[in-house]
This record gives C-alpha cells, structure tokens and sequence, in this order.
C-alpha cells in the first residue's frame, strides 16, 4: 500500500504536523468519494506507529510495528467500521472502542483510531463517541474519515482538525488510470474519469466492470422510450437486475445533460460528453420546466430508494413521466 500519485500535496499536509510535533487528538478527512481518502488516513496511522519513519515521513515498512501493521494485528491500530457495507456503526463497536482506549498504548508511539465512514454512525453511536473526543486518552490520535462531512453534528466536527484532500489533477490521473488498466484507450479513460465527475478510484472501478456497455445498452432503452419505440413498464421490467443507485445517477445525469443541451452547453461541460449529439436532438423543443419536474422526480426517487418501494414501479413512473414529456413535444 503507498500514496496514490494526487495525494503528495496531502501527505506533505499531514507530515508537517509530525515535523512540528503538533499531531492533532482527532483529525477529520473529507472530500469527494474515490479520492483514496482511507488510504491516505492508513498510510498517515502507519506512519505514527514507525519505529522508524523515512525522510518524508512514510513508514519504513520494515520494523516490528510496520510488520505488525502489514498484519492487521498491531495492538494501538483501531479501525472502526460497519459489520456490513451499507450498514450504520452501531452504540456497541463505540462502546467496545471507548473500553480499548480506556487501556493504555501497547508501544511507545501513538495509538491510532480510524473511523471509516465517520458519518456512518448512529445517533446514539455519535453521542457516545462525543466522549473519545471530549476525554481524550494518553497518546491517541483519532481519524475521521468521510464523504459527507455535513452529516457529522457540529459537536463532532468542532472537535476536530480538518484535511480537506486536494482535487486530483486529470492528466495525473489518465497516466495512472493507463498504468493501473493498459488495455484502455486514452479516449476511454478520458470518458470514464467524466463519468466518474473525475473521481480516480470510481474510474478505475468502472474500467474493471462491464460499465460502459451497461450504461450504453440503458441509454438506449432510454432514448427508444423518448421516441415512442419501446414501453416504459417493458423498460422498467428489463432495468430490475440493475442496481437502483447507479440507475438513478445515469438518468439525472442524461436529464441534467439535455437541460445544459438547451442552452447549447459544450461538450467538456456535460456528465457525459459522447452522448452530446444525441442529447442535443433530445432538448430540441423539450418544454423546460417539465423537464426540470422530471429532475425533481429523479432526487425524490433516491430518497425512496430507502423506504420499502416496488423498484419497478418506481422506475415505471420516472419512465412513464419521460415518454409523456418527450409525447408533448
């Protein structure tokens, strides 16, 4: 595990605080999601448990505490997660967190606690973790990690020092998407990293899946419905193997898209620049402000997404509302 090439200027951030001796009790990592931020927390907590850190700050990767890092079975290394991906952290791993660090550190250097993803806590699970940051233990350094900054209460957030990580730079990332998947076009990295709104990790996630066909093979569909040529309950039948998040984003996207289209936006301004052409046909003569209720549709079904909702009915009425739109041109 090493820094990926985007975050120099956020660990040469997170060295300065060991040079200065000024390591913060708890510190609090956000931004965007697929910018490595776990990685760059994990990389900074093997750093504080080094015997023997390098020059610019990095573990050694060597001594017994990197050995034991590399493990997973270094004593003063606490990781906080959900049991489940998609699940809450619960009032029990905060309990079980708050008995650990009442124990003192195993070794000399600090004792490191990740949070990961801090806003995945309760209500009940925040309010007891209020007490780690308000009572903090002998040599503990507690990291918070987070895409969603604004969910965390300002209780937590005010008792934290914040990295917010840098934005990584497109061509940096075209090389190491290159690196990471040789097989891929430079046009088509160029076309995932628009896709993923140039988030690195989410790119590299969509080259290594069927993504682009899939996406492709919906549009599609989307677009038959628009012209009259396929039945949107047929449509919302075929799209129920699909996972809804991703369904979702690709319509607001599609939708946003031909709203930019109407004001004759280019190419480099859309979420999905190859699509322009035929985006452009579609906002000829589309009524806008319908087209906006189609968007309100859209956010409101993401927040359904969570209720217990018939999917295909849900994506029956979205695609039903956009062959209505598209008749009344």
């Amino acid at each position: 595990m090493s820094l990926l090439p985007w975050q120099q200027q956020d660990w040469a951030h997170l060295h300065s605080y060991c040079v200065q001796q000024r390591i913060p009790q708890a510190l609090l990592i956000k931004g965007p999601q697929g910018y490595g931020k776990l990685r760059l927390a994990q990389q900074f907590a093997k750093a504080l448990l080094c015997a023997a850190p390098q020059t610019d700050g990095l573990a050694c990767g060597h001594c017994h505490s990197c050995l034991l890092f590399a493990a997973a079975t270094h004593p003063d290394f606490i990781s906080v997660a959900p049991e489940e991906v998609g699940k809450g952290i619960t009032i029990d791993a905060i309990r079980a967190l708050i008995t650990r660090l009442s124990l003192k550190p195993q070794f000399d250097k600090s004792r490191v606690v990740i949070v990961h993803p801090a806003d995945a806590m309760n209500l009940r699970a925040l309010n007891a973790f209020l007490k780690c940051l308000e009572e903090p233990t002998e040599r503990t350094v507690i990291l918070l990690v987070t895409d969603r900054p604004a969910k965390l209460p300002a209780t937590i957030v005010s008792r934290c020092q914040k990295l917010a990580v840098s934005s990584a730079d497109p061509v940096c990332v075209a090389a190491w998407l290159a690196q990471q998947q040789p097989e891929l076009s430079a046009a088509e990295a160029a076309l995932l990293l628009a896709l993923a709104q140039n988030s690195p990790l989410q790119a590299l996630a969509y080259a290594r899946q069927d993504y682009l066909p899939q996406r492709n093979s919906c549009f599609k569909a989307w677009l038959a419905v628009a012209r009259q040529q396929a039945h949107p309950v047929i449509v919302a039948e075929q799209w129920q193997a699909l996972p809804e998040q991703q369904l979702l984003f690709w319509l607001s996207s599609w939708v946003m898209d031909v709203v930019r289209c109407h004001y004759l936006a280019e190419a480099r301004q859309l979420f999905n620049p190859d699509l322009q052409a035929t985006l452009q046909s579609l906002a000829v003569g589309l009524d806008l402000k319908k087209l906006y209720g189609l968007y309100d549709v859209l956010l409101a079904s993401r927040q359904r997404l969570d209720t217990p909702i018939n999917k295909q009915s849900l994506f029956e009425e979205i695609l039903i509302y956009w062959s209505q739109l598209n008749r009344s041109k």
